[in-house]
């Protein structure tokens, strides 16, 4: 499997957001965070994200077809943050993030922090996150009552 990142023009901003939401849906519908989940987010939103400056967005294609999307942030002097990620229902479980995650990592050479947050009560995101060397800050926001955020950081040494 090929897999293949596109940074992302202002052009792209529909498809991002429709991907986004098609990824996100199930995880609304599960823990009803209307008010933070990226599934009910404005296609606005994505057009400001993508015109940051301090913001890289890709579409991710795998054998030419796209099927998510990553952004990468820059918080300071080798400081990146990456949110969201997203991968279409229909590709998940096949190592497309994992992959996508070393690339991105190696095209940000600089980095020596790299951070995220996802939903504590996903396990399926925790472990990919854990098993790429991110690790639990130990800080929590509780949305509502079934789910929570969960901050991860991983420090770049180098070795890596």
């Amino acid at each position: 499997m090929e897999i293949e990142l596109i940074k992302a023009s202002l052009e792209d901003a529909p498809q991002l957001h429709a991907m986004q939401v098609q990824a996100f849906m199930p995880l609304l519908e599960r823990y009803q965070d209307f008010d933070t989940s990226p599934a009910n987010e404005s296609l606005e939103k994505v057009v400001a994200r993508i015109a940051q400056p301090t913001t890289d967005y890709y579409l991710i294609h795998t054998d030419g077809q796209p099927v998510g999307g990553i952004r990468v942030v820059r918080r300071g002097e080798g400081h990146y943050r990456v949110s969201p990620v997203f991968v279409l229902p229909a590709y998940q479980g096949q190592g497309i993030a994992q992959r996508v995650f070393g690339m991105v990592e190696a095209m940000y050479a600089d980095a020596v922090l790299w951070e995220l947050d996802t939903i504590l009560q996903e396990a399926g995101n925790c472990y990919l996150y854990e098993k790429l060397g991110y690790r639990q800050m130990g800080e929590t926001h509780i949305v509502n009552p079934q789910m929570t955020i969960v901050f991860y950081e991983k420090p770049v040494t180098a070795a890596e």
